[in-house]
Order: C-alpha cells, then sequence, then structure tokens
C-alpha cells in the first residue's frame, strides 16, 4: 500500500469537491441570469445538495466497509463525473438540479470514506490529526480555487451567456483524473475495519445508532455541531456584515470574506504541522480563547462606521481585515476533534461514526446560519457575532468533558488496531 499515493488521490478528490459544494452561490446567480429562474426558485439548489448529504451519510455509512471504501469513492466519483458532463450537454434548470443532488449523494460516500481511510495510512493520533487539518486545509484550497475557475469562464459583458458552462467539461475531466488516480491505487481494506461476518445490514446500523449512546460520542457530536454552528453563521453573514455594517460595497464585501477562506485554508494547512508536535487539546483551547479575543477585541471597532462612496482598500475600516483572521484560529477545531474521536474508535467503526459527524455538521450548518440570521435581522450584526461567544464557551465547555472521556479511555481506546 503507497500511502503517499493514497494521500494524493485524498487530497485530490477532496479538492474536486470542494469546488463542487461551493459553486451552489455562484451557480444560483448564473441560473436566475441565463434560464430566468426567480430566487425563491433558485434558492432550493442549496437544499438540492443538502439533504442528499443528510440522507445518504446517515442511510449507507454503517454499511459502507462491507463494499469497500476505495469502491464508494469510485461510485462518488463516477456520478459527479456524469452529472458534470450532463450540465453542458443538457443545460436548464432541472439539470442543474440533477448536477447537486449527484454531488450532496457522491460527497456522502466520498467524506465518509476519505475519513474512514485516513485510518488506514495514520501509525498514531498525531499523524492522524496532522493529515486531518492538512485534508482539510486544502478542501479549503479548493474552496477559494473554485471562485476563480468560475468567474473565468462566466462573460462579464453578458452574463446571461451559457458559455459559464464550460466550465464543467474542465470539471468532469478533473473528477475523471481523479477517478483514474483511485481506481489505480491500491487499498488494503482487510481485519479490523471489516464488520464482524454473520452480521446484518439492520445490525451494522443499530450499532451506529448505538454510538450516540455513548458519553464520549455524545461529547464529541455536541462539539462538532457546535463548531459548525459557529462557522456557518459567520462564513454565511460574512458578506451581509461587511456591506451593512461595515458600509462597504457589494463586491468590496464579497472580497473581504474570502480573506475568512483564506484564513481557514492557512489554519488548516499549518495545523498539521502544529497537531504533530503538541497536545490537540491545549491547541483546541489556545485556538477557541483566541477567537473569543478577536471578536471582543474587533466588534467595537464596527459601531458608527459612516458609508464613504469614494471607499477603497486603502480606507477600508480596519475590522474588515481584522475579523476575518478569526478563521485562522477557527481552523484547527474541526479536524481536531473529528481525529482524535476517529483515532480513538476501532477502524470498523469509523464509517459509522463519520456517518454521525456528517449528519450532526449538516444540522449544524443549517441551525447557525438561521440562528445569525434571524439575529441579525431582529437586532443587528454586532449583536449576532457578539452571540457567537455563546457556543464558543459551550464548545470550551464541552472539550473538557471530551478530553476527560478520551483520557478515561486509556492507552487501549487510543488507537484503533489498524493505526
Amino acid at each position: 500500500m503507497n500511502k503517499r499515493r493514497i494521500i494524493l488521490a485524498l487530497f485530490l478528490l477532496y479538492f474536486v469537491f470542494a469546488i463542487l459544494l461551493n459553486s451552489v452561490g455562484t451557480v444560483i446567480l448564473q441560473v436566475i441570469k441565463s434560464y430566468g429562474i426567480e430566487k425563491s426558485s433558485a434558492s432550493v439548489l442549496e437544499g438540492f445538495k443538502d439533504i442528499p448529504i443528510i440522507i445518504v451519510s446517515f442511510a449507507v455509512a454503517s454499511f459502507l466497509p462491507r463494499i469497500g471504501y476505495k469502491y464508494a469513492m469510485l461510485i462518488g466519483l463516477a456520478i459527479v463525473t456524469l452529472s458534470t458532463m450532463a450540465m453542458p450537454l443538457l443545460p436548464g434548470f432541472l439539470m442543474t438540479k440533477l448536477l447537486f443532488l449527484s454531488v450532496g449523494v457522491a460527497f456522502a460516500l466520498v467524506k465518509v470514506s476519505v475519513y474512514s481511510t485516513l485510518g488506514l495510512i495514520s501509525t498514531d493520533r498525531k499523524q492522524h490529526a496532522s493529515l486531518m487539518n492538512l485534508l482539510e486545509g486544502f478542501f479549503m484550497v479548493g474552496v477559494l480555487s473554485g471562485y476563480w475557475i468560475f468567474g473565468y469562464f462566466i462573460d462579464a459583458d453578458n452574463p446571461t451567456s451559457p458559455v459559464w458552462l464550460k466550465v464543467y467539461w474542465w470539471l468532469s475531466a478533473l473528477c475523471a483524473l481523479s477517478f483514474v488516480l483511485v481506481a489505480s491505487t491500491r487499498f488494503e481494506e482487510h481485519g479490523s475495519q471489516r464488520p464482524p461476518q454473520g452480521g446484518s445490514l439492520l445490525n451494522d446500523f443499530a450499532g451506529m445508532l448505538k454510538l450516540m449512546t455513548r458519553p464520549l460520542v455524545c461529547m464529541y457530536i455536541i462539539s462538532a455541531f457546535l463548531y459548525v454552528l459557529l462557522e456557518q453563521g459567520i462564513g454565511t453573514w460574512l458578506p451581509t456584515f461587511n456591506n451593512e455594517i461595515l458600509k462597504m460595497p457589494v463586491a468590496m464585501s464579497v472580497q473581504a470574506t474570502s480573506i475568512f477562506a483564506a484564513c481557514l485554508a492557512i489554519g488548516r494547512l499549518g495545523a498539521g504541522a502544529i497537531m504533530r508536535k503538541l497536545s490537540w487539546y491545549v491547541v483546541l483551547n489556545v485556538c477557541l480563547v483566541s477567537m473569543a479575543a478577536l471578536v471582543l477585541l474587533t466588534l467595537p471597532l464596527t459601531h458608527n462606521i459612516v458609508a464613504n462612496p469614494d471607499l477603497r482598500w486603502s480606507s477600508a475600516p480596519l475590522a474588515a481585515f481584522i475579523f476575518p483572521l478569526i478563521g485562522l484560529f477557527m481552523a484547527p477545531i474541526y479536524p481536531g476533534i473529528n481525529s482524535v474521536m476517529l483515532s480513538s474508535l476501532p477502524q470498523r467503526q469509523h464509517s459509522a461514526m463519520t456517518g454521525l459527524l456528517v449528519l450532526f455538521s449538516a444540522l449544524g450548518g443549517t441551525t447557525g446560519s438561521m440562528i445569525t440570521g434571524y439575529v441579525f435581522g431582529a437586532m443587528n450584526g454586532q449583536t449576532a457575532f457578539y452571540l457567537s461567544l455563546l457556543p464558543l464557551s459551550c464548545i470550551l465547555l464541552a472539550l473538557f468533558f471530551f478530553k476527560r472521556a478520551i483520557d478515561g479511555l486509556g492507552e487501549a481506546g487510543q488507537v484503533n488496531p489498524a493505526m
């Protein structure tokens, strides 16, 4: 088993899905212009992407080890390769909905398989945490790349032109390349990661549900849910915050938000090296305290800002540059807790645990966006972002009990047999 080749395959796979998953905002804008779709109708694309992720990850995660992680990745890649090829061949809103439906289904298969495969190639908990951060960091690089890739194919002089659909030929080629790389890479999937012989699919599913009864898993799920709630709440509403509170033009508001995404990418890539040397609990607590300090430092700077019709980057409010830096400290938390949880379970339970993670992450993201939006509209942007201190404090508390539960496992629960 060539670990470097496997890592390359996983990173390319995640890069492809980062572009596809996070293109929904751009595609919504384009279908409104190209197909004359109403905003309310176009907004359903988000649901076509997210709902299949929740359903498929919950339904199939427990028995993915039976078919093999490699084959699950290949199935996911085959689905998105065909759907991206169909986009320019069958242009229309229906095909766009089918595209995101297929992306959601495929990503559920891929994420569970990728996270489970990390356990096969990691020798200890620190290496697992490092790889997890690097993988999630590369995902954010894909997110940033996607904005530029789609932007290149959009005709600025004629936004209604269907020329933007040509991007999907390139994306289908990238999907096909990933398929070939995964197919030609040898994965060793045997032994401890396989479910016990004689078990049924129903028993596998019941085993996944039983995981939620363990205090360790409960603390982990709470931590992951609150983190995604926090990240999604800030990430989704930061452009609006920049526009309405910092009085920045719409274009600059969106561009300034890319600083947040870039910080997430840099933070996760950097944490990949840091987590090899330092305790995950120390790193994550320092990150959470730093996030709280940044919120308390930055938000007072956002009051009483007056709109400037000639605003330039050189005269933009200082908060526009400081607040997005929260992404640097936010970045290691999600992959950090995921790595600790997975490396504390037997390999055969990784798939089921990742299914629960995907489910509660999706729920946390939706909840965070809705709560922040409600507070933003009912009160103001400063209050909405000050309230981020509440889930921050809850994560600190949850991590304390999570650490105690991890320590209680002892050496026997530290690493699964495959690691």
